[in-house]
Order: C-alpha cells, then sequence, then structure tokens
C-alpha cells in the first residue's frame, strides 16, 4: 500500500521545528507549505490535509489567515480528509461554519482530556488522555453537523465535521518542543515552573498513546487512496 500523499500546511512561527515534529508523526508523503508566508497548494488534489498550530487567532486581520481558512473549506468540500491541530483545529472550525474566541485564560501543560464518543480517529486511544495543550482560543461552537469527540474543563479538544477531524492539544510534541515553548511564553515565574515540573518522560510516555491518532488519520487516507 503506498503512502498517502499529504498537504503540511505550516502556519507556525518556527516552521522548522514544527516540520521536524509532523514529519516524525505522520506516515505520509509531506508536501510542505509556509501557511503563514501566504503559501497554498495550487489545488486540492492531495490524499489528505494536515494545518498545524501557530502563535496566530483565527479571528486576526493578518491577509493570509482568511486565505487559509477557505482552502480549507475548499479542500474539505471536494472530499479530502483535513486533520487540523491546535490553530488548525480552530481553522477548520471557522472554515466549516464554527465559531472560535479568546478563552481570557491560558491552558498549558500536560494535562487530561476525556473522550465523548467512540470515533476511527481515536481507535486504541484510552477515554481518558493525557495530552500536551497550549492555546487561549478556544472553538465556542461545533460547525453545523459536527460532532464533539473529546473535551476537558477548557471545552472543545476535538471534532468530527464528516471526513475532516480537528484536535486542539498538541499530539505531535516531544518534550524538547513542550519545554522550549514554555519558556518562551509569558507566564509568571511559578506558573512556567509548574508547567515545566510536569515535562516529564513519565507524563510523554502516557501522552504516546494519544499518538496513535496520527496512524489511525493516515492508515484512512492510505485505504482510501487504495480503493481508487
Amino acid at each position: 500500500m503506498s503512502r498517502p500523499r499529504v498537504a503540511l500546511l505550516n502556519a507556525a512561527h518556527e516552521p522548522a521545528d514544527t516540520a521536524r515534529n509532523f514529519r516524525r508523526e505522520l506516515d505520509a508523503d509531506l508536501v510542505e507549505f509556509h501557511a503563514e508566508r501566504g503559501e497554498l497548494p495550487e489545488n486540492v488534489e492531495f490524499d489528505g490535509v494536515v494545518v498545524t498550530g501557530s502563535r496566530s487567532s483565527v479571528y486576526w486581520d493578518d491577509d493570509w489567515i482568511p486565505r487559509l481558512v477557505e482552502y480549507v473549506a475548499d479542500a474539505h468540500d471536494a472530499g479530502v480528509p483535513v486533520l487540523g491541530v491546535c490553530f488548525g483545529h480552530q481553522v477548520l472550525a471557522e472554515a466549516l461554519g464554527g465559531t472560535v474566541e479568546d478563552m481570557g485564560e491560558y491552558e498549558i501543560g500536560y494535562r487530561e482530556v476525556e473522550r465523548t464518543r467512540d470515533d476511527p480517529l481515536f481507535e486504541d486511544v484510552p477515554e481518558s488522555m493525557t495530552v500536551f495543550t497550549t492555546h487561549s482560543d478556544a472553538v465556542t461552537r461545533l460547525p453545523p453537523g459536527a460532532e464533539l469527540l473529546a473535551e476537558n474543563d477548557y471545552g472543545v479538544h476535538a471534532f468530527r465535521a464528516d471526513h475532516s477531524v480537528g484536535v486542539q492539544f498538541h499530539p505531535e510534541y516531544d518534550n524538547e518542543t513542550a519545554e522550549e515553548l514554555t519558556r518562551n511564553k509569558e507566564l509568571s515565574d511559578e506558573r512556567e515552573a509548574d508547567v515545566l515540573a510536569g515535562i516529564t518522560p513519565e507524563n510523554y510516555a502516557a501522552a504516546c498513546e494519544a499518538k496513535r491518532l496520527f496512524e489511525n488519520f493516515t492508515a484512512g487516507l492510505a485505504e482510501a487512496r487504495a480503493a481508487d
């Protein structure tokens, strides 16, 4: 079975680290586009699309953001499965008619997220997941017809809209990325120390269970490619 061809829409402001993490986790032939620089594919002729995290907010006025939202909507409407991660999860929600808002607070660190229903994305993933989170925006209204897949006390952490899915947390992170990001955030000394204390090999090992969603997503793409 050949590997699926996937557009990686890299919206990060440190794109090299982000690309490294997704290339490690995704069993696919990735074609990277620097979305935050205005780079987008000329068409939607991919087996799948992955949209990364970003320091930006989907409701900002930056020219590249509405263009990215439009591309994601076009890809989804063409039947191409989209996986959105963090900012990408919010982009997917916005593209399909949901609502994203500033939470007025910040969720960061290894946290627990509860699955709300069975879904192919979370096959062999525990109902209670340890995941690394870092966000101050949240999906406050799901797109019409979308199904909630996971949540915690900060709100929506995963949803499905037909063939596309979004996750608010960062399954692609390793502890190096988590520590670097935490040190670069504007946190109080006490909160930074608390988050850093939780970035342990044990928590990373627990969070690796959620990485199975990458296997499940790309396996679905490969099966669809083989069936064509």
